[in-house]
């Protein structure tokens, strides 16, 4: 079945955020394929908002390649960023496995950079811009 979610302003972000935790209730690993700038980071933030994540905890992880938030039930949250990853070896160093493995939600920006070792239950979300209406589409396939 194929999902789609509009964002058409960001004050919207946290709804769509909402929604997109009750129709991916269950996906523990997602990841994110969008272009930079399309507001994988900003979503990510949201989805992280609507769990109890406390707003000024969540950033990019570029630099550090992962972040681990709490919620507000005291669970953890991994956001990944591979963006600057440059082979699988370094994702390997920083315990992947590990972390995908726990049962916590592992939320994963760039994962194009690891994709030969993503999960075959990984849940692939594609973020779009609108070019007419500079909207975000989210879809995702189940």
């Amino acid at each position: 079945m194929n999902h789609e979610i509009i964002i058409a302003d960001l004050k919207d972000i946290d709804s769509a955020a909402e929604r997109f935790l009750q129709e991916t209730q269950g996906n523990r690993i997602i990841a994110f394929y969008a272009p930079m700038g399309a507001g994988k980071t900003t979503f990510t933030s949201a989805i992280c908002r609507r769990l109890g994540v406390r707003e000024d905890a969540v950033s990019s992880p570029t630099f550090s390649i992962v972040n681990e938030y709490r919620t507000s039930d005291g669970e953890s949250v991994f956001h990944f960023d591979f963006y600057r990853i440059g082979k699988l070896e370094e994702a390997f160093d920083i315990g992947f496995y590990d972390y995908i493995d726990s049962g916590c939600l592992c939320l994963i920006e760039w994962p194009e950079n690891i994709e030969a070792i993503l999960p075959e239950e990984t849940l692939m979300v594609s973020i779009r811009v609108n070019p007419a209406d500079n909207s975000r589409i989210v879809s995702w396939e189940d």
